[in-house]
């Protein structure tokens, strides 16, 4: 189609010919950016959740070293009875900062709610929380603090420090009163707060095998269900944990190799995604 006669000469060069290349050189850039590992509703709502946990617990725990799957922080021997079990929880509930006392508990079915029901029969103002393999009860005032774990997690230690980190991110979150039970994102904001609090590896790893259910989690349409462990999907995770390195000033974690593959590409590929955003990453404060 002929350009106007009116039209001046360099706009009409960009119109039949410029423009479409500015076009293509656009797509082009917009294939080689990096991508966000998760959708934007997820990232919108770690980015909010971070800074909530950031006023709730502050920057003192995002200045001390990640606890990581080791001797050091971990000695062994662990033969998998239950006093190495509690002396396993007495050392996360210390690195993750509770100060309350907890007691625990084993079962062989956690699913049975008569183990539910067990921990505290009647009584107001009780709050349960249970997953596939541990559940957090915990009563008004001075009610005790009680994580009841499913001994099959005992022969996994992998395993049953995600399930610690999480019962005890209950602990901090609901027990400290930061949080309500009502709260729709409570399952999946105490994973996250596991990521804040430092346990982020063990919880990341034991993140997977997810499936969709229809209302729970972030927004009312929907959330997360996990037929074994957490709440969230190993991209969140890897987001979560790419956010937390950037809030430590780490781009480039040398924890990262304690990762699994799966949450460990999702972190990276999170830390290039929020390098990109802003050249000049840096602690948000």
């Amino acid at each position: 189609m002929p350009m106007p006669a009116n039209l001046p000469q360099r706009l009409a060069r960009e119109s039949a010919y410029d423009c479409p290349r500015k076009r293509e050189r656009r797509s082009v850039i917009s294939l080689f950016n990096p991508r966000c590992p998760v959708e934007e509703r997820e990232r919108t709502w770690i980015q909010e959740s971070f800074e909530w946990l950031r006023g709730e617990f502050g920057v003192a725990p995002l200045n001390v070293p990640v606890v990581l799957p080791t001797s050091e922080y971990f000695p062994p021997p662990f033969s998998g009875s239950d006093g190495d079990v509690r002396s396993v929880v007495r050392s996360v509930a210390r690195y993750m900062g509770v100060q309350a006392d907890v007691d625990v508990e084993f079962s062989e079915d956690l699913d049975g709610a008569e183990n539910l029901m067990r921990l505290f029969p009647g009584g107001t103002g009780t709050f349960r929380s249970s997953g596939a393999a541990g559940v957090y009860a915990h009563a008004d005032v001075d009610g005790p603090h009680v994580v009841t774990i499913d001994r099959s997690c005992v022969t996994e230690p992998a395993r049953l420090l995600a399930v610690i980190a999480h019962e005890l991110g209950h602990v901090r979150l609901f027990g400290e009163r930061r949080m309500s039970a009502d709260r729709q994102d409570h399952e999946p904001l105490t994973d996250l707060a596991t990521v804040y609090l430092g346990m982020g590896i063990f919880t990341a790893n034991a993140a997977f095998n997810f499936g969709r259910i229809a209302g729970y989690g972030i927004e009312p349409a929907g959330g997360w269900h996990s037929r074994r462990l957490g709440h969230m999907t190993e991209q969140m995770f890897g987001y979560a944990l790419a956010r937390y390195a950037v809030y430590r000033g780490e781009l480039d974690p040398a924890w990262a190799k304690y990762l699994d593959t799966n949450p460990r590409v999702y972190m990276k590929q999170g830390i290039r995604y929020l390098r990109h955003r802003d050249h000049d990453v840096h602690r948000p404060w």
